[in-house]
């Protein structure tokens, strides 16, 4: 357990059991669901009712903030010319915000975990779209993984760094020691901002 009062978690294809092991086990008393479709197609036991049945009757919070914080949002001037999810534009929304508000005040009383259905948080808006705006206000996620361990977002980011290749030879360079904490943040979100092009939700266009 850490001291952390908010997680993200991916429900992948977990049983209800372990989900909430995995989420007692790092001391979560609250979800909230950030799914845009609260539904599994897969795994009908993580659709909304069941979930939230599930997690009442083990005395764990539940609430929806999908139409807020959702990955593939309704408002279709956050999409860009190709048809993707701009998150920064996401994140320049008043919705956006109302829904980060919601979490962030949330987290006062509650230990909450953002749950989406991907298990690696850098495939999942909830890290790449959430993510970035919760650092901003100081509250930096933890990442709860499908095999327990728990990945912090300074964690996560040095695996961004190394799976996009934003700043190969510069942050491992002969002279590492001199990037200052502008140009990392720089690189950071550089990083973003290509993995988002990669993961992003995608319209479907007509053939």
């Amino acid at each position: 357990m850490t001291s952390a009062r908010l997680y993200s978690i991916g429900h992948s294809n977990h049983d209800m059991a372990r989900l909430l092991d995995l989420l007692r086990a790092a001391g979560v008393t609250a979800v909230a669901d950030v799914r845009s479709q609260p539904f599994s197609r897969y795994s009908s036991h993580f659709n909304r009712p069941e979930l939230e049945r599930a997690l009442r009757a083990a005395d764990l919070g539940y609430a929806f903030l999908g139409d807020l914080l959702g990955g593939r949002p309704t408002d279709m001037s956050v999409y860009d010319a190709s048809g993707q999810v701009n998150y920064e534009r996401v994140r320049a929304t008043a919705w956006f915000q109302q829904g980060l508000e919601k979490l962030l005040r949330g987290s006062e009383d509650f230990v909450v975990a953002m749950l989406c259905a991907e298990e690696d948080p850098l495939v999942c808006h909830r890290a790449l779209m959430i993510g970035p705006a919760l650092v901003e206000c100081g509250q930096a996620p933890c990442h709860i993984r499908g095999d327990g361990e728990l990945e912090t977002t300074a964690e996560m980011e040095e695996r961004l760094l190394r799976e996009t290749g934003v700043g190969v030879g510069i942050l491992d360079g002969l002279f590492a020691d001199t990037v200052d904490a502008a140009e990392r943040a720089r690189l950071l979100v550089e990083a973003y901002q290509e993995q988002a092009r990669r993961k992003a939700y995608r319209l479907s266009v007509p053939e």
